[in-house]
């Protein structure tokens, strides 16, 4: 692994599909120093909205709001990599050194819940790209978008592999004891050999299960990701995840199956082929048993937990793990009424 971008997960910048110029796929091309493949660049954007509509059936939630796009964590498998293409870069390197930041989304925000029109749905805050990704510590936006939920008295629900969700406990805890908000805390592994080279810049694991704990000792629900299982590397850990988390109070567990739409597929392959040579055969393959013999999958229904025998054990186990440490476990309802009691002219003419 002599040739290996320590401290990045993409190895390779793919070409952007919509830019009809060429470049090289190896960014140490493009570059004198091994350092400026590690240096993050902020780039501001003002978009007209944050909020964005979900259409998928496969997502429990009515809308998105992303205050990052492009993620520092540089988690190899993530499937928002493609949506760089649309912002002009790549789905590789870029997508963990170029962060699109877009400072006005609270205010964007704010002007939307104002409306007497809008109909109260739960948002879903992340949901592409980490909204406690590295660049939250310098920016706040985050920050900024809960309180105005709070001061909206506004439902959302919050998903993230950062431990730095824990600065903002002063308002989750607030925004917990009325129902207001649900986290989500992704847990891919246990393995910290494993998390280091999958996830290179998110929290190490022991910081994610201390997370639990906390918000759980918050009074904070709390639902585990195991997103995404990817056969051959972690799903033998169902079980024993789902215990730790239980013990440590988490109230729900679900997973989700990796796919490897677009530009994913060259990374992932290209990283997998650097980091478990061993291996790489035989998961690429088993990822293809669970698609229909393809890496990628957009199927509605199918794509998030996959077909066939390998996909079915997985889901088995799930399932037993889910009755063994989750069977008594209380779920949590949003709390929509508080928005539509406070929504008037005069609480709404300050923000």
């Amino acid at each position: 692994m002599n040739d290996f971008i320590q401290g990045r997960g993409a190895q390779i910048n793919p070409a952007n599909r919509f830019d009809q110029n060429s470049y090289s796929a190896d960014p140490r091309t493009m570059v004198g120093e091994e350092k400026a493949l590690l240096r993050t660049e902020y780039i501001d954007v003002h978009p007209k909205t944050i909020l964005n509509k979900v259409d998928s059936p496969d997502i429990g939630m009515a809308y998105s709001m992303n205050p990052y796009q492009g993620c520092e964590h540089g988690c190899i498998y993530c499937y928002a990599r493609n949506t760089h293409n649309y912002w002009g870069y790549s789905a590789g390197l870029d997508f963990e050194r170029k962060i699109l930041v877009k400072k006005e989304a609270a205010k964007l925000l704010a002007a939307k819940l104002k409306k007497h029109n809008w109909e109260p749905l739960p948002i879903m805050l992340a949901g592409n790209t980490d909204c406690y990704q590295p660049a939250e510590k310098e920016f706040g936006i985050t920050r900024q978008i809960l309180e105005v939920l709070w001061r909206f008295k506004y439902p959302v629900g919050i998903i993230t592999k950062n431990a730095l969700i824990t600065r903002d406990l002063d308002l989750l805890k607030e925004m917990a004891a009325e129902r207001l908000v649900k986290v989500s805390i992704s847990l891919t592994t246990l393995d910290e050999d494993i998390r280091r080279v999958l996830e290179p810049r998110t929290a190490s694991v022991r910081k994610r299960l201390e997370t639990i704990r906390i918000l759980v000792n918050n009074g904070i629900y709390v639902n585990v990701m195991m997103a995404p299982i990817i056969p051959g590397i972690n799903e033998h850990e169902i079980l024993a995840m789902a215990k730790k988390v239980s013990d440590l109070g988490a109230s729900s567990m679900a997973y989700t199956m990796v796919r490897l739409n677009g530009d994913i597929a060259t990374i992932f392959e290209d990283w997998i082929r650097k980091t478990l040579p061993d291996r790489a055969d035989k998961v690429l393959n088993k990822i293809k048993e669970c698609h229909g013999g393809q890496l990628s999958d957009s199927r509605f229904g199918t794509r998030m937990t996959g077909e066939g025998r390998i996909a079915q054990i997985i889901k088995d186990q799930m399932t037993l793990a889910r009755k063994l440490y989750f069977n008594k476990t209380l779920k949590m309802d949003y709390n929509l009424d508080l928005y539509r009691q406070i929504r008037n002219p005069q609480l709404t003419l300050g923000f």
